[in-house]
This record gives C-alpha cells, structure tokens and sequence, in this order.
C-alpha cells in the first residue's frame, strides 16, 4: 500500500471527539469505511488463497493419485486447525486484544501457500492445509471484532462488508486456478504469494488503526452491558444457532468440495469448465453474503435466518434431478440464499452475549470451518463406497433443519 493510500485509509476510519471510544464508535459514529473496506480486502486475499486448494483437488487427485477419502481429508486438516483455535483465540483476544495478530495470521497463510506449491507428497498437502487453517483461526476473530468496532452501530452492514470479501475470494479462486494453476501446473501457486504479500500490508495498517483506538481507551471503564435474555436461554439460542450453522456449513462442504466432481462426472465437463460453473456458485454466495446482513439490520435477524436456511430447501431436493442448465441455475440461487444466513446468525448470537464477540465469532467461524471439514471428510468417505451423485441425493436433505429456528427465543427486542 502506498503512504497516500494508506493515509486515505486512516482519514476515513478515524473518528473525531467522542467517537474514539470503541463503544460509542459502535453504536453512534459512522461507519468506518476505510477500515471495512480494509478488512474485507483482507479477508479476500485470505479466502482466494484458502479456496486454491479447493480448485486445486482435481490437479492433486492426479498428480498423487488421492481417492475421494483423501481429498476430504485435505478439507478436514484445513478445517480442523482452523476450527479448533478460533474460540480459544477469540477468548483469548477478549481479555487482552492483539491488534498485530492479524499480519502474522496472514504470514501463516503465506507459508502454507509456498508448501502447497512445492509438496512432494500427500504428507506435506496435509501440512500446508495445516498452516493455511492456523492462519484462519488467528484472522478471523480479531477481524470480526474490528468489523463490529467500525460498525458505527450498523452491525449487520459490517458484518456482511467483511464477509464479502471473503466469499468474494472464495469464489475468484477457481477462476484463477483455472487460468493459472491448470495449465501451468502446481508450482505456479507460489505466484500468489505475491497477493499474501499485500494483505500483509493492508492488515498492517488496520491493525495500526485498530491499536490506536485501543491504546486510547485502554484505561476507561467500559460500560457493563447485559445479556438480553437469561442465562438457560441465551445458551438455547446458541445451541438452535449452531444447529443451523451445521446444517449450512455440513451441505455447502458437498458443494464446494465435491461440485466440479460431481459436473464432469455427470455431465462431462473438463476441469476449467467445472471450475467456471463453481464459480457462478461462490459468487452468488458473495452477493447473498452481501445482502444478508444490510436485510438483518433492516427487517431483524431471525426473518434472515429462517429464510436462508429453511427456504432453499426446494431448490437443494430439486438439484439432484436437473440437467446441466437448471443444475447450474439452482446453485446460483442456493448459494444466494443460503449464504445470506451467516452474517445474521453471526450479529444475533454477538448481541445474545455482549462484551464477548471475539470468543463468539471465533466459536462460529471455527464451528462452521470444523463442520465443514468434517462433512468434507464424511462426505468423501461416503462417495468413495457409493458415487457422488448419491452423496448428492442424501445432503439435499440438510436445509430442512432450518425450521429449528422456530425454537430462537421470543421477546420485545427486535430480532
């Protein structure tokens, strides 16, 4: 980043008077665009390196002749080191906030890449899914909790810019491994470092920000702020959102995972065209993910939430039994909607416990990242002894777990 920019970038987030308090800056300035828009970049450049692998699973099931089991297994490792941290990164980070974490999560990230482009073997694939998911698990917290600080109040709307950018690279991922990776092959990844090499930069001067305005209100007294319910509901709600965060993030590992498998061995496809098709799909996800949270802030999370989860379960039973073009057009249209859930889920379970958003966006992103490598890992299991197109027919059934959203509580807040 140059010095104008990343001056412009503190002249839009800097808040005036009053507004350095980090709860008044939630809840009364503007919203910080520069610092949102800072973060959501990140979070691009960190999702795009995260789905090259994902891009990359027909080229490594090749190049190392890897069966379904082991592909899921890839998932899993990335998964699980990703999920497995977040909560006790998020905890930690609630008590003693480190605002240059995020650089050396980035770093990570960079690391697995470079293993990623010169693994010999299956063993070191594993162990740069290991690194790319450490590198998860310390991003994800700290930058949930800048997006929130830099909200001016319009939480959903924060929540959704972070969340953009990284479906937004979620879904740039295969194009590019289409245009890069395919033909020139797997070392060619290590292009991409140079892209880690800028999210390092931009996360540089976030964290810069961000430790301004700890620094600055290191020493007040924060106001206490109260559960909106009690103690048994408030863990209900939790448990129906985590429900909900397995039902979305258990079949989108089916999709994400398995899809350009799934259109070749259907319907023929060659791999860059399966890839372009997965694409269509991660970038609906990137506009529902958009959509969903401004629509949260407007209408209430639970509307949001019960339409995304329960409402494209239609869509989900249908796909199984479409042609090429409908198969493609109801993906678009499940990533759309389904992918507008989290950032409400996200928002109403950081206001169902207050002064804890690092230890519950870390225990949200690291739950939906552990399901989804395990319905990665299951579900790849389950192909190898039967065919994806069974896998398909079986998951279709997953979204019909959104009518436990019925069971979030009731109450006068608005929600």
């Amino acid at each position: 980043m140059t010095t104008s920019a990343a001056a412009s970038l503190d002249a839009s987030a800097t808040p005036t008077g009053a507004a350095s308090d980090p709860a008044s800056l939630s809840q009364k300035s503007k919203p910080a665009f520069g610092i949102l828009a800072g973060i959501s970049s990140s979070h691009m450049i960190n999702d795009m390196m995260q789905s090259l692998i994902l891009a990359m699973y027909p080229i490594l099931k090749g190049e190392f002749s890897l069966s379904f089991t082991q592909i899921g297994l890839i998932t899993l490792t990335y998964q699980l080191t990703a999920s497995l941290l977040q909560p006790l990164v998020g905890l930690f980070t609630d008590r003693r906030p480190q605002p240059y974490s995020l650089p050396f999560g980035m770093m990570s990230t960079l690391i697995g890449l470079m293993l990623l482009a010169f693994a010999p073997s299956f063993g070191f694939v594993l162990l740069a899914a290991a690194f790319v998911g450490i590198g998860s698990s310390i991003f994800h917290p700290e930058s949930s909790r800048i997006a929130r600080l830099a909200s001016g109040g319009q939480h959903g709307f924060a929540q959704s810019v972070f969340q953009v950018g990284g479906n937004t690279g979620t879904a740039i991922g295969p194009l590019l491994a289409a245009a890069v990776i395919v033909p020139f092959g797997q070392r060619s990844v290590a292009w991409f470092g140079l892209a880690a090499l800028l999210g390092i930069v931009l996360l540089l001067q976030v964290s810069r920000w961000y430790a301004a305005h700890h620094v600055a209100t290191a020493g007040r007294k924060k106001p206490a702020t109260a559960a909106p319910y009690p103690p048994k509901v408030v863990m209900g709600a939790i448990a129906v959102l985590l429900v909900l965060i397995f039902s979305k993030y258990f079949y989108v590992a089916g999709i994400s995972s398995f899809y350009t498998f799934y259109l070749m061995e259907r319907f023929g496809l060659t791999v860059q065209n399966a890839q372009l098709h997965l694409f269509f799909f991660l970038f609906a996800s990137a506009l529902g993910t958009l959509l969903g949270g401004p629509v949260g802030d407007r209408i209430g999370r639970k509307p949001v939430i019960w339409v995304s989860i329960l409402g494209v379960a239609p869509f989900a039973l249908l796909l199984p039994h479409a042609d090429l073009f409908w198969t493609t057009a109801l993906t678009v249209v499940i990533g759309l909607v389904l992918s507008s859930a989290f950032s409400a889920i996200l928002v109403y379970a950081q206001e169902l416990m207050p002064g804890k958003v690092g230890m519950v966006s870390g225990l949200f992103f690291g739950f939906a990242f552990g399901m989804g490598g395990l319905g990665a890992a299951v579900l790849g299991i389950f192909a190898d002894h039967t065919s994806i197109a069974f896998v398909y027919q079986t998951i279709a059934y997953l979204p019909l777990l959104g009518v436990v959203a019925a069971l979030l509580p009731k109450g006068t807040r608005r929600d």
